[in-house]
């Protein structure tokens, strides 16, 4: 049975549809990201905030147009005392848990990556520890090495860990 489905009549997943946010995006966004900030990994942040920012995200959207996933990146400008370019910062990035471990987060993460390259970004730096993010080349790095202005935005009592990764 090479080339076919070991369960037969079954069909892998399309890929998930990644697109650039729009304003009235803006609750779903909140919405989605509502459970990711009651477990502590999202910063909470008002629906206004998606809306005034939602060129920064890229989502994904379920063929009934349901927002699954969504990822934001904000460029730092360059910073030339720490010898560097622009570096681009990924934050809020979470998946529907019903869409979790089926590839939208990793075409997300690709989207957002092309994005940052595509701006010719020297670097991307996030928070967190997952799986994901370090199979992507992602790796610890020193709070100094992070845009100053992020860094110094996050919250200690988090206790954030710095990931960068050289596009």
């Amino acid at each position: 049975m090479s080339g076919t489905s070991a369960v037969a009549g079954v069909l892998p997943a399309p890929a998930p549809s990644v697109r650039a946010a729009r304003q009235e995006d803006a609750a779903e966004l909140a919405a989605l990201s509502r459970p990711f900030v009651r477990s502590g990994a999202l910063r909470e942040r008002p629906a206004s905030l998606y809306a005034s920012h939602a060129a920064d995200f890229l989502v994904t959207e379920a063929p009934d147009g349901a927002v699954d996933g969504c990822v934001g990146l904000r460029v730092h400008s360059a910073d030339p005392g720490r010898g560097r370019g622009s570096v681009g910062v990924v934050y809020n990035f979470c998946v529907a848990g019903r869409r979790q471990g089926s590839g939208v987060g990793a075409g997300l993460l690709r989207a957002v990556l092309a994005r940052a390259r595509a701006q010719s970004l020297d670097a991307a730096a996030t928070t967190g520890g997952g799986g994901l993010l370090l199979r992507y080349g992602f790796a610890p790095t020193a709070v100094r090495l992070a845009p100053a202005s992020w860094a110094e935005s996050l919250d200690p009592r988090r206790d954030a860990r710095i990931l960068a990764r050289v596009l």
